[in-house]
C-alpha cells in the first residue's frame, strides 16, 4: 500500500473510533451506594414466555434470587399460577421478603385460582409480608371497583398480612372508596408513560406521591412500581435510553433514601416476551438485562452502550478488508476521494454492526425475528445502493486521470474509407420528421456510406409513401424498404436491414428516425475501429427543440445525467450500455454473435452485452454527434422507461450465469457495472413494496396498537440518511459533469424520481412475465389535457394520497405523545416523494403555460412498432 492509502486507512479507523466514543461518551450521574429496597420480579428467562404457557423452573428462580441477594431487600411478584408461586420458598432461603401478587383479569377461571394461590402463599410462607390482589386491573377495566373491593375483602379475611391492589396514582385519586378498602396504597409512578422528560421525572413522581399522601394521610403508601425503560419510543418529552434509565433510577434511589420511601423498582430483569403486549419499552425496564447482567453501574460514569468498544472493533473488522481492497486498487483517485469513500465504507460497516446489535437484543418472538430480518435485508440493499452511488460520485469528483478516454478523430477520411451501412428503422413516424433525418444523413462528411430506411408495419401509405419518394430523390446511397406484417419489432427490422446491407459494408450504424446527425459523425468515429478488438462505438443520445418546454427541458437534463456521468464511468471499465441509436457496430461481430435479439424489447443493450461476452471492446465518446426528440408526454416518457427496465430484467434472466463470480466471459468491471447499474431499478421495485407496506403498517399502528409498534430508529434514521445522501450525491454529480443551471439539476432530479413507480412496476412484471410487446416511444404528440395528466399519474397519485393520509393520521393520533410518530410520518412522506414527483411532472407536462415558443408538429397516432 502507498503511504497515502495507509494514511487514509489510519484516519478512517481513527474517525470511526472517535464517532463511537463521541456517541457513547460517559455521562456522570448521581451515584448510589446503598441497598435497593425492592424490585419487581417476573421469573421468565429470554427463551420463555407466559403467553406461550411456559413456566420457569426452580433452578431459574434460584439463579435469579441468588443474583439479587445482597443488592435488594425484597421482591414483588405478580401471579400465583405461572411459576411465580415458587418464589417465596426459594426467596426464604436467601432471606428475601416477598410482596406476593395475584393476577386479576375479570375472568372467574383465572381469578379464582390466583386468589386461592395468593391466600395459600400468605399462610404458608412467613417471608410473604404483603399481598396485592391484582395489578392495574382497574386501569385495564378488567374488573369494576366493587368487584375489586370484594376480592380484597375476601383475601383480608383469610390472611394475616396487609392487603392492597396495585394501580397508577390517578386511579386511587378517582376512587377513594378503593383506598378505604385496602390496608395500604400500592401505587405505580411511571413518568415515562406520561411523557415527562427524564430531568423532571423524579420530581414529578414525588409530586404525585405527595398528592396521595395529602389525600390519604392515614394510609401507608408503597410505590409498587417506579422506573424508566432503557429502550422504546419517545413519549412526548420522555426518551427511553440506557443513560436516562440510569439517571432516573440513581436519582430516585437517593431521593427515596432521604425520604424513607417504601418502593419497588420496576423491574429486576428485562423481559423480552413483553414486546408482544407492551412493545419495545415493555422489554427493557430491568436493572439487569435478560441474561442477568447489570445494565449500568450504580457508581461512576454511565455509557449508552457499555460494550461500545466491542461493537466499534467489530465495525472496524467488518469494514477492514473492503477498505484495504479499495485502497490498494484505486491509486487513480485523489487523496480526498480515497478518504471520502473509505469513510463511507466504514460508516456502512458501523451501521450494520449497530443494527445487528439492536436486533440481537430485540427478543426472540417469531414475529419479531421475521420483522427484523426483513428490515435488515432492506437496510442492506439501501446501504449497497448508497455504496454504489458513493463510488460513482468518488470517481467523478476525485478521479485523477481517465484510463479509457477516446477523442474524436479530426483527420479527413480517405477516399477508400471503409463502408458504413446506416440503418434507420421507422414505424408510423411523421414523414416531415423522417425527411429531416434523411437530409442530415445526406450531409455526412464521409465518402463511403449507404442509408437503409426500413419502414415496418406502417399501415397508412400516406405516411410511408412520401418518405419512399424522398429517398429516391436523394440518390442511390439511400434505399427504402417497406415491410408489411414483419415480426420482431425493431430488432426484426434491423435484422432485415442486415440481410440487405451492401456486401462490402464493414460497419453497421443505427440511428432512430428522429435523429439529425452531425456531418462529422462517421469521420470522427470510424477510425476507432482500427483496432480489431473494437466491436462497437457509441455516442451519447442527445436531444433538440426542448428548451421551449419545461417538461421536455426536465427530461432532457435527466437523460444527460446518464450519458455524461454513468456512461463515462462505465467506459472506464469497458462496460457501457449500447443504445439503439448513435451506435456503430462491426458488421462481422454483429453476425458472429447472432445478430439482433428479436426476443428482447431492449435488443440494443442485450446485443452490447453479447459483444462483451464475445471478447469485444467498446468505445464511448461523450461528444454529441446527433440529436433526436424527447418524448412529448409524461405517458410516453414512462412507456420508454418501462421498456428499458422490463428489458433489463429480460437480459438478466437470459445472461445471469455470465454475471456470476467465476464466469469468464465478462471482466469483473463489466459484471460490476451491469449488476450495479440495474440494482437501483430493483430498489425501485422494493420501493413499491415499502410504500404499500408503510400504509398497511400505519393501519396496524392505528387499529391494532397492541400488535404493531413504530420501527426502531436503528432503521428509520439510516433510511432517511440514505435518501438525503442520494439527493446530495445526485446534485453533486450534476455539478461536476452536467453543465446546466441549479434549477435544471432540480428538474432533472424530479423527472428521474417521477419514474420510480414505473420502473418498479416494470421490474416486478419482468420478474414474473416474459414476452411483453415492444412499444415505441411516440414523438411529436399533442399537449395532453389536464385530466389526461391526472390519468397519466393515477397510480402514483393513489399511493401519494394513501401515504400522506397515513402520515397525517399517525401524527394526529400519536404525535402528541410519541416523537417516533413524527419520524415514521417523515419516513412515509419521504416514501411519497417519487409519487409527488410523478404528479408534478405530469402537471407540468399538462399545463400549456409551461410551454415557451412554438408548438411542435402534429403526430401520427402511436401504435406498437419498431422505433425508439
Amino acid at each position: 500500500m502507498r503511504k497515502s492509502a495507509i494514511a487514509v486507512l489510519f484516519l478512517v479507523i481513527l474517525g470511526n473510533v472517535g464517532a463511537w466514543a463521541l456517541w457513547n461518551r460517559p455521562v456522570a450521574e448521581r451515584p448510589w451506594a446503598g441497598v435497593i429496597n425492592g424490585v419487581s420480579y417476573t421469573p421468565f428467562h429470554p427463551d420463555k414466555s407466559p403467553t406461550k404457557r411456559d413456566r420457569p423452573t426452580s433452578d431459574d428462580i434460584e439463579k435469579d434470587l441468588k443474583a439479587l441477594e445482597g443488592s435488594v431487600k425484597g421482591v414483588r411478584t405478580y401471579s400465583t399460577t405461572d411459576g411465580s408461586e415458587m418464589v417465596p420458598a426459594i426467596a426464604r432461603k436467601h432471606g428475601i421478603p416477598v410482596t406476593a401478587g395475584a393476577w386479576i383479569q375479570g375472568q372467574t377461571e383465572i381469578d379464582e385460582p390466583e386468589i386461592a394461590g395468593l391466600i395459600k402463599l400468605a399462610r404458608t410462607y412467613p417471608n410473604v409480608r404483603r399481598v396485592l390482589v391484582g395489578n392495574e386491573a382497574l386501569l385495564r377495566a378488567d374488573v369494576t371497583v366493587p368487584q375489586m373491593i370484594d376480592y380484597i375483602r375476601r383475601v383480608k379475611k383469610k390472611v394475616n398480612v396487609p392487603v392492597s391492589t396495585a394501580e397508577p396514582w390517578h386511579v386511587w385519586l378517582e376512587h377513594p372508596e378503593l383506598a378505604d378498602a385496602v390496608d395500604f396504597l400500592a401505587v405505580h409512578l411511571l413518568p415515562y408513560w406520561e411523557g415527562v422528560p427524564v430531568d423532571d421525572a423524579v420530581d414529578y413522581a414525588m409530586l404525585r406521591y405527595n398528592e396521595l399522601k395529602t389525600r390519604f394521610p392515614n394510609k401507608h403508601i408503597l410505590i409498587s412500581e417506579i422506573g424508566w425503560p432503557a429502550d422504546g419510543p419517545w413519549r412526548r418529552g420522555a426518551e427511553a435510553s440506557q443513560v436516562n434509565q440510569a439517571k432516573f433510577v440513581r436519582t430516585f434511589l437517593n431521593v427515596a433514601a432521604q425520604n424513607r420511601l417504601d418502593y419497588f423498582i420496576m423491574e429486576a430483569f428485562d423481559q423480552p416476551w413483553k414486546r408482544e403486549i407492551e412493545g419495545t419499552a415493555g422489554t427493557s425496564w430491568g436493572m439487569w438485562d435478560a441474561w442477568r447482567n447489570p445494565k449500568f453501574p450504580m457508581i461512576g460514569d454511565v455509557h449508552e452502550m457499555k460494550n461500545w468498544p466491542v461493537l466499534c472493533a467489530a465495525s472496524v473488522g467488518l469494514a477492514f478488508l473492503p477498505l484495504v481492497f479499495f485502497l490498494t486498487r484505486r491509486n487513480d483517485l485523489k487523496f480526498a476521494g480515497k478518504l471520502f469513500y473509505g469513510a463511507l465504507i466504514q460508516a456502512v460497516g458501523s451501521v450494520l454492526v449497530f443494527t445487528f446489535s439492536a436486533a440481537s437484543a430485540a427478543g426472540l418472538a417469531t414475529t419479531t425475528e421475521i420483522a427484523w430480518g426483513v428490515l435488515i435485508f432492506c437496510q442492506f440493499v439501501l446501504l449497497a445502493v448508497m455504496l454504489i452511488d458513493g463510488l460513482e460520485l468518488t470517481e467523478v469528483v476525485w478521479q485523477e486521470r481517465f484510463r479509457r478516454r477516446f477523442q474524436p478523430c479530426q483527420a479527413a477520411p480517405a477516399p477508400d474509407a471503409p463502408k458504413v451501412s446506416i440503418h434507420v428503422p421507422c414505424y408510423n413516424e411523421p414523414p416531415h420528421m423522417v425527411i429531416q433525418t434523411l437530409d442530415a444523413l445526406a450531409r455526412l462528411d464521409y465518402p463511403n456510406f449507404e442509408v437503409l430506411l426500413i419502414d415496418n408495419n406502417t399501415k397508412d401509405p400516406e405516411v410511408w409513401k412520401p418518405v419512399e419518394a424522398y429517398c429516391k430523390q436523394l440518390g442511390e446511397k439511400f434505399r427504402f424498404f417497406h415491410l408489411d406484417n414483419w415480426p420482431g419489432f425493431k430488432a426484426g427490422a434491423l435484422n432485415f436491414g442486415l440481410d440487405v446491407t451492401a456486401p462490402d459494408a464493414e460497419f453497421v450504424a443505427v440511428i432512430d428516425s428522429d435523429y439529425q446527425v452531425h456531418p462529422d459523425w462517421l469521420k470522427a468515429t470510424i477510425p476507432h475501429f482500427a483496432r480489431p478488438e473494437v466491436g462497437f462505438v457509441q455516442s451519447p443520445q442527445d436531444y433538440r427543440d426542448w428548451s421551449h418546454d419545461l417538461f421536455q427541458r426536465m427530461i432532457n437534463w435527466e437523460y444527460a445525467g446518464f450519458f455524461h456521468i454513468g456512461m463515462v464511468q462505465r467506459n472506464e471499465r469497458n462496460a457501457i450500455i449500447q443504445h439503439g441509436t448513435m451506435t456503430i457496430i462491426r458488421k462481422q461481430a454483429l453476425v458472429d454473435v447472432g445478430r439482433w435479439g428479436e426476443w428482447c424489447i431492449t435488443e440494443d443493450a442485450e446485443l452490447g452485452l453479447r459483444l462483451f461476452e464475445a471478447g469485444y471492446e467498446s468505445v464511448y465518446m461523450p461528444e454529441s454527434y446527433g440529436k433526436g426528440l424527447v418524448p412529448d408526454s409524461f405517458s410516453a416518457y414512462k412507456t420508454q422507461r418501462f421498456r428499458w427496465a422490463y428489458g433489463a430484467v429480460q437480459i438478466l434472466k437470459r445472461h445471469w450465469r455470465e454475471l456470476l463470480p467465476g464466469a469468464r466471459k465478462l471482466t469483473s468491471g463489466q459484471k460490476y457495472h451491469f449488476i450495479t447499474g440495474w440494482l437501483p431499478w430493483f430498489a425501485d421495485a422494493a420501493h413499491m413494496v415499502f410504500g404499500v407496506a408503510g400504509v398497511i403498517w400505519s393501519l396496524g399502528l392505528l387499529l391494532f396498537p397492541k400488535y404493531f409498534e413504530f420501527p426502531p430508529n436503528a432503521f428509520m434514521i439510516p433510511t432517511l440518511s440514505v435518501f438525503a445522501f442520494k439527493v446530495a450525491a445526485s446534485l453533486w454529480l450534476y455539478e461536476a459533469r452536467v453543465k446546466c443551471g441549479f434549477w435544471d439539476k432540480v428538474g432533472a432530479a424530479v423527472a428521474g424520481m417521477a419514474l420510480t413507480h414505473t420502473v418498479g412496476r416494470a421490474m416486478w412484471q419482468g420478474m414474473f412475465t416474459s414476452g411483453r410487446p415492444f412499444v415505441r416511444t411516440p414523438k411529436c404528440e399533442n399537449q395532453p389535457a389536464f385530466m389526461q395528466a391526472i390519468l397519466m399519474a393515477r397510480e402514483e397519485i393513489a399511493l401519494l394520497v394513501s401515504l400522506w393520509a397515513a402520515a397525517l393520521a399517525i401524527v394526529l393520533v400519536f404525535g402528541h405523545e410519541n416523537r417516533d410518530a413524527f419520524m415514521w410520518a417523515g419516513l412515509l412522506v419521504v416514501q411519497s416523494l417519487p409519487y409527488l414527483a410523478a404528479l408534478i411532472t405530469s402537471l407540468i407536462n399538462a399545463f400549456p403555460d409551461f410551454r415557451i415558443g412554438r408548438r411542435r408538429p402534429q403526430p401520427v397516432a402511436a401504435m406498437p412498432g419498431a422505433a425508439d
